[in-house]
């Protein structure tokens, strides 16, 4: 797998950490535009179906993640569903031949690894600002996940070293983000607990 192909990936499966549906739908249609080449393996990915499919899933991911409580809901599914998001969209770049052969099995794991990795990240973000604003900035955070996924997946598909960077400063930012409300939390329950 040449670094190109490997910097796509690493930045798509981020994406798919923060949004599985919307980053699935970008790369479909990247795919029908030539941006994105899709294995044999995995060509369901780029019929006019399955991008359609994902649009609606993607547009109902992007309004249960503005609903407190679903948005919770949705988080807890995702650690399932994220992890084989990742897998299927890495393999779908990743195998050139009828089935994957094991780079892109290792590609694949990697992937859903990654992914599993950043979704903790946004669960406990979100998980702070509801235990921090009763859910109110919850919407907000969520716009600024969409905007950032787009982002991160438009950049991995047209320039995928600058999308590598951007997975790798989001992920870092997530811990970092992450800590602080835990502490943040942490502290505010000491204050009221003394």
């Amino acid at each position: 797998m040449d670094p190109s192909s490997f910097a796509t990936a690493y930045g798509l499966s981020t994406s798919i950490g923060i949004r599985p549906f919307l980053t699935l739908a970008l790369a479909s249609i990247a795919m029908h535009l030539g941006y994105l080449h899709v294995s044999h393996a995995f060509a369901f990915l780029d019929t006019t179906g399955a991008t359609w499919l994902l649009a609606g899933l993607a547009v109902l991911e992007f309004v249960a993640e503005k609903i407190p409580v679903v948005d919770h809901v949705l988080h807890v599914v995702h650690f399932a569903t994220k992890p084989v998001a990742a897998a299927v969209l890495v393999g779908s770049a990743a195998s050139s031949g009828a089935s994957p052969d094991a780079s892109a099995g290792v590609m694949m794991g990697l992937a859903a690894l990654n992914a599993i990795g950043v979704h903790t990240g946004v669960a406990a973000v979100r998980g702070a600002s509801s235990a921090m604003t009763l859910g109110v900035a919850n919407p907000f955070v969520s716009l600024a996940e969409d905007v950032l996924t787009v982002v991160a997946a438009v950049l991995s598909i047209l320039v995928p070293l600058a999308g590598a960077a951007l997975a790798v400063i989001v992920t870092v930012l997530l811990a970092v983000i992450a800590r602080h409300l835990y502490l943040e939390v942490r502290r505010r329950r000491a204050t009221v607990a003394a």
